[in-house]
């Protein structure tokens, strides 16, 4: 039985949710070729009623009678008691040793006298094989020995004469001096008087307006006939005008803001580059080279008690051996050892306190209760109306199933806040999930990519 993409993909995306019983078609309604379709879920459909509600309970209302204080003076720690690390170097002191230099040494010789040759291991050996008790012998016992005389060799050896230890040291705090700026006169503004600015013109003044006067003239015909009869001419005499200077006001008087720029300074200041520290320095032990006589090798003998009667048939080697025994050799040396380690001590700084005033409770504050009724407020709620239920929905087919789109239902979900994931047209479990809660908030159908969703989403085709 083949199952179309567009079925099998709805059933992928399908959540868990429990739906009505009722009969859904087997095929999809007024289906078109080339569309598909999917049964997916509706969820339930609900409708707005209101309700009288209360939005506050009966309560008490809580009035505060503010404390009483009384003023007064205390002593304020304004810098605490510290502690300054002080270090105190190791101290030592010379003590004596005595090394012992040489062991005791016991040795088998051919005699008590202090020329007598040593024995050989062959013949010491020889005769703790013949049943003497070597191990236990004493000084002066005498046998009679073969001998191989014992070897010494001087060997150096190191001799600690001063511990391993730790010294400390107070590296003081390091300084630089660097060049800052200060401000000796901030920046401000100065307000400056402009005056008014003038120019001299000239100009023409009326001194005296113009006017008629009457003057004599004379007839030309008098001189002719000899009248004598007086003429009197109406003369126009013109306005009469002065030049005079006149200051003319070009600008007036104003002022004007300044900025007068801030004064500064160039000094020289410490600064702090790092803080005192404590330095431990480690010091090496120190040796005393030393020599000392060891034996290299032990003598061998083959021996018989001298003083111990001889049984028939045995032999006298010639050789007659004695133990005895040199006193070690000791050597006094002098060493330099710690006496107090290296430690720091703690100083007490003490705190600098200071008077200020402070106010001291005298009441404290009250509360005084008063009853608040209750409030309350019509609100709307949601109503269902319609359970949840399947439904045949036209969705997405195989041929428009592509990345790209994929990948923007990916981009509109992640920009909606639902975490689609990487927009990589790969349609993932985090895909679905963030579809089915974007349908879930949205009251949209669940189970399958639907053209309502993608025109939700704001998604074409």
């Amino acid at each position: 039985m083949k199952i179309k993409y567009s079925t099998l993909l709805a059933a992928m995306l399908l959540p868990l949710t429990y739906v009505s019983a009722e009969d859904v078609s087997l095929t999809p309604p007024n289906a078109k070729p080339g569309e598909c379709y999917a049964r997916v879920v509706l969820p339930a459909q609900y409708e707005t009623v209101e309700e009288k509600v209360i939005t506050k309970e009966p309560s008490e209302k809580i009035s505060i009678v503010p404390a009483e204080f009384t003023e007064t003076e205390e002593e304020v720690v304004v810098t605490p008691e510290t502690k300054k690390l002080v270090p105190v170097p190791a101290k030592y002191k010379e003590v004596k040793e005595t090394i012992e230099v040489k062991p005791a040494i016991r040795t088998w010789k051919t005699s008590l006298k202090k020329k007598a040759l040593p024995v050989s291991p062959e013949l010491l050996a020889a005769a703790k094989a013949a049943g003497v008790d070597v191990e236990h012998a004493q000084p002066g016992d005498c046998y009679k020995e073969y001998f191989v005389p014992r070897k010494f060799k001087t060997v150096t050896e190191d001799v600690l004469v001063r511990n391993e230890h730790n010294e400390t040291e107070v590296v003081p705090p390091e300084f630089e001096t660097v060049e800052k700026t200060v401000i000796v006169k901030p920046a401000s503004k100065e307000v400056i008087e402009v005056p008014a600015v003038y120019e001299e013109t000239e100009e023409q003044v009326m001194v005296e307006p113009e006017k008629t006067v009457w003057k004599k003239g004379q007839n030309p015909a008098q001189k002719v006939s000899g009248a004598t009869g007086e003429i009197m001419c109406l003369v126009k005499v013109p306005a009469k005008y002065k030049t005079i200077k006149k200051r003319v006001l070009k600008s007036p008087a104003t002022t004007k803001v300044v900025e007068v720029p801030a004064k500064t300074k160039v000094i020289k200041v410490k600064k702090l580059i790092s803080d005192e520290q404590i330095k431990t320095i480690p010091m090496p032990a120190l040796y005393e080279t030393i020599e000392k006589t060891v034996p290299e090798n032990n003598a061998t003998f083959s021996w018989v008690y001298a003083k111990d009667e001889v049984e028939s048939g045995l032999k006298y080697t010639g050789h007659q051996i004695c133990l005895t025994e040199a006193p070690a050799k000791t050597k006094e040396i002098k060493k330099i050892v710690l006496d107090i380690p290296a430690h720091v001590e703690e100083e007490v700084v003490p705190a600098v306190t200071k008077s200020v005033k402070v106010q001291k409770l005298v009441s404290e504050a009250k509360e005084v209760k008063t009853p608040v009724e209750a409030e309350y407020k019509m609100m709307k709620k949601r109503k269902k109306v319609a359970d949840t239920h399947i439904e045949w929905k036209r969705i997405l087919c195989q041929t428009n199933m592509t990345k790209d789109i994929i990948a923007k239902l990916q981009s509109a979900l992640n920009e909606k806040g639902y975490s689609a994931g990487k927009a990589d047209g790969v349609l993932g479990r985090g895909t679905r999930r963030a579809l089915d809660k974007f349908q879930r908030d949205s009251s949209l159908a669940t189970g399958g990519i639907t053209y309502e969703t993608l025109n939700a989403l704001g998604i074409t085709l």
